[in-house]
């Protein structure tokens, strides 16, 4: 029994060493030297140096003069990188159909004159409930009212959009995209 023993230990001891010391450091190390940004976190920072977030989790923006994100349904507070989840609501759940509603209502109460289309990643979470980006239609339907709270013309903010929105990966993955963290950055260092 101690001669199947010892063995078994020693590989268990020596794979412990590997999987749970040296491979994670050498992970590590290799992440700092060949993407440092995103081996921290991909952290922004204003123009002051002061740390404003990630530009992978979205954060709760609800001044008018502000562009607003993609709404979260992570608990107990919005935007918690901590317990990333969407709602799980079925599309004939009635609390889906109330929180859709407040949105829209929300939407149309902090810009009443705004008669287009509200685009649907205004109003619904995304699965992790942490989504940085917004469609590109989401961030014009909000110009106007920015624009207005600013009192910038809504042109300028129309380049800024322009500016500032990704397309897709390699060219054909995904759809494209406003970092809504970057965006109001920028339109803070408009003068």
């Amino acid at each position: 029994m101690i001669k199947h023993l010892k063995p078994a230990m020693i590989l268990f001891v020596l794979l412990s060493v590997l999987t749970g010391f040296i491979y994670p450091a050498v992970v590590t190390v290799l992440a700092q030297i060949i993407f440092p940004e995103q081996a921290n976190g991909s952290l922004l920072t204003d123009g002051k140096g002061k740390l404003t977030g990630s530009i992978l989790i979205g954060q709760s923006f609800s001044s008018p003069k502000y562009f607003w994100g993609r709404p979260s349904a992570t608990a107990p507070f919005a935007y918690n990188a901590g317990a990333s989840s969407g709602s799980n609501l079925g599309p004939t759940n009635p609390a889906l159909v109330d929180a859709v509603k407040a949105r829209i209502e929300t939407l149309k109460a902090a810009d009443p004159k705004n008669e287009a289309p509200i685009p649907v990643d205004l109003i619904t979470t995304s699965g992790s409930g942490l989504d940085p980006h917004i469609s590109p239609a989401a961030a014009n339907y909000q110009i106007n009212r920015v624009a207005k709270a600013r009192n910038l013309k809504p042109e300028k903010l129309h380049a800024l959009v322009e500016a500032h929105t990704e397309s897709r990966q390699l060219g054909f993955l995904g759809e494209p995209g406003v970092n809504v963290l970057k965006l109001n950055l920028a339109l803070d260092n408009i003068h």
